[in-house]
């Protein structure tokens, strides 16, 4: 064989060769999940050593039983927790926060405490129907993903005992003191999870008119032409409105609306002028003036608003959202990927951006719109 030709063929494998390496190299790269700073923020600097998540990033004693401080870990931020390990096809992530719910959270009596101290004990005999209705929705959501059946008996246990405790006239309320016996008569709007709800009724914990029950309360809200009411007080079937008010229950509702197919035109209308105008998005409102009540920025709002602004397929105003949101996030290298003001942070204007920048990877990459 002539000298030249073998020498080209050479070439012609090696250069093949190098393509397929880097190729194979790229396809890794798109493929392996890069932690997000703010996700490594919150397992370097808001992480208890027993693996639940602190409250604050700066740990202050506690004032009150009904009150969270310091490195105080609530069920709230364990359900987003999982929502965010769903959300990146992350079992090993999703596994490890339900062993933190079995060992430190999940009473007895198969109700999650909504709130421990530091060391993991429970001082408290509540739960919070919030927190335990996006716990129940990612443990089913999981158990479906991932066919575990450990975590679909967990839900279960813990939306037996919901129902068996946590009703009034026909509806869950916002919490029951199992150590009183006693609930109140009140449901706080932004707790009613339709996703959770959804699944609760395909997997035959409730049935359709309870389903339907709580469907319609959320297409049917009233609104004041503007804001949702925050509290529905089932006995007297009546509404309350706040005087000063907070976005993130707003944009929560405006979320399980959209479950449904609701629409909450006025309120984001108002928002986008809001962020027209501002290029921000203060954290709340005067109600009857409409006008900011605050002058500081809340990047759990921003992540709120961005999930509900994919789930309504409209990413260009989420992107716009983002590119505000990260500006607040914080390029110290001791607070790097953190939320982080005056030294200090609330887990929740953490969590909610991080499922807002996941969410937007999503998007970006499937070209699909949110569902959870």
């Amino acid at each position: 064989m002539p000298r030249y030709l073998f020498s080209k063929k050479a070439m012609l494998v090696a250069g093949l060769s190098v393509l397929t390496v880097f190729g194979c190299f790229y396809f890794f790269l798109r493929e392996k999940r890069v932690p997000s700073p703010t996700e490594t923020f919150i397992v370097e600097q808001m992480t208890n050593p027993n693996g639940t998540l602190a409250t604050y990033l700066q740990d202050a004693p506690a004032a009150h039983a009904d009150i969270v401080s310091g490195r105080e870990a609530l069920s709230e931020s364990l359900g987003l927790w999982m929502q965010y390990a769903l959300a990146g096809e992350d079992q090993k992530l999703f596994d490890k926060s339900y062993q933190v719910l079995k060992t430190y959270f999940l009473s007895p009596q198969a109700y999650v405490y909504w709130k421990l101290s530091a060391d993991g004990r429970s001082h408290v005999t509540t739960n919070a129907l919030g927190d335990d209705l996006r716990i129940v929705d990612a443990l089913w959501q999981a158990a479906d993903t991932w066919g575990q059946t450990e975590y679909r008996q967990t839900a279960t246990a813990v939306t037996e005992t919901l129902l068996a405790s946590s009703i009034q006239d026909g509806y869950l309320v916002d919490f029951h003191d199992f150590g009183k016996k006693e609930s109140p008569h009140t449901l706080s709007l932004a707790y009613v999870d339709m996703s959770a709800l959804k699944r609760m009724a395909a997997h035959g914990m409730i049935d359709a008119p309870m389903y339907n029950r709580y469907r319609d309360l959320l297409l049917n809200l009233p609104d004041d032409g503007l804001f949702y009411p925050k509290i529905f007080h089932i006995e007297k079937q009546l509404y309350k409105y706040d005087d000063s008010i907070n976005l993130i229950d707003q944009l929560i509702v405006a979320l399980h609306r959209a479950e449904i197919g609701g629409k909450s035109e006025a309120l984001i209308a108002f928002l986008k002028k809001e962020f027209a105008e501002r290029k921000q998005l203060p954290g709340r409102y005067d109600r009857l003036s409409r006008t900011a009540a605050v002058s500081y920025e809340s990047p759990a709002v921003y992540g709120l608003a961005i999930l509900l602004a994919l789930k309504l397929d409209d990413p260009e105003w989420a992107r716009q959202l983002q590119e505000r949101m990260l500006k607040l996030r914080s390029v110290e290298a001791r607070y790097f990927g953190g939320y982080v003001f005056d030294d200090n942070t609330h887990v929740f204007d953490n969590l909610f951006p991080l499922l807002a920048e996941e969410a937007m990877r999503r998007y970006v990459d499937r070209g699909e719109p949110e569902s959870q």
